[in-house]
């Protein structure tokens, strides 16, 4: 016998507008307008000065089972090999715990932030997410060429990976994960500061051109049209280079401090 409802191929999905009264979100306070990148809690915080330049590192309490894979010791260590130029007004480095939901919607091994709220100040950060090592590091088979890409790149950290039916999975191993956020997450996050900088600099570098506030507006406003592609490129870039030149200099990989 004839059935419509074996034909359409609609029903149940989201096509037909199920389940789209309960997509899982990022939840946000009532009232707190701040993203959830600057909602920390229970951290303590400590000042470094480093090639002059003085840093602010935020540690957020992590949970059971999750883990920084950084010390701050060997953030200073990477941070002191960084060019002071790429340094900027860059003052925040913290390392966060993000919320369950987070790490299942927005899972990163860091991000950087152009204006980050902190205490009432306001700074560029660099943010290393906390490893839950309780999980499974996912991959899929089906991959884009960057996919491809940040693939070879992971197995090149030490991570180890089995294969399954459709996805590739390792476990979160504390040296790998610190091979990943030290020696490249925080390297590509400098990296996508240093194009920044080069994009919003004064041509010249024409003290008087600084003061020109409408012309320094636009050139962040060219930055930020930039293609994500292409800011991706110069940071893997600057922080391939860079990573090279330590392995060179026998400078890294080190001991955790």
């Amino acid at each position: 016998m004839y059935s419509p409802t074996r034909r359409n191929r609609n029903i149940g999905t989201e096509n037909q507008g199920y389940s789209q009264n309960n997509k899982l979100t990022i939840s946000s306070p009532y009232g707190n307008l701040k993203p959830f990148y600057e909602r920390l809690t229970h951290y303590q915080k400590e000042i470094r000065l480093i090639n002059n330049h003085e840093f602010i590192f935020v540690i957020e309490e992590t949970r059971e089972h999750s883990m920084h894979s950084c010390s701050l010791n060997d953030i200073q260590k990477i941070i002191e090999q960084i060019p002071s130029k790429d340094y900027g007004d860059l003052k925040f480095i913290i390392l966060r715990q993000p919320k369950r939901k987070e790490e299942i919607l927005s899972p990163v091994w860091g991000r950087l932030i152009y204006s980050f709220e902190f205490e009432n100040e306001y700074f560029p950060a660099v943010i290393l997410d906390a490893i839950d090592t309780d999980k499974k590091l996912l991959w899929p088979k089906k991959q884009t060429i960057e996919d491809q890409k940040e693939f070879e790149r992971l197995k090149a950290d030490g991570h180890i990976f089995t294969t399954l039916k459709r996805n590739f999975i390792a476990e979160f191993k504390p040296e790998f994960t610190r091979n990943t956020q030290l020696y490249r997450t925080l390297l590509h996050e400098f990296g996508h500061y240093a194009h920044y900088l080069e994009v919003i600099k004064s041509p010249g570098n024409d003290p008087e051109e600084e003061e020109n506030y409408d012309e320094k507006e636009k050139r962040i406003d060219l930055y930020f049209c930039i293609p994500k592609s292409e800011k991706e490129n110069f940071a893997h870039t600057y922080a391939d280079a860079l990573k090279a030149k330590l392995i060179d200099e026998n400078k890294i990989p080190f001991e955790p401090a």
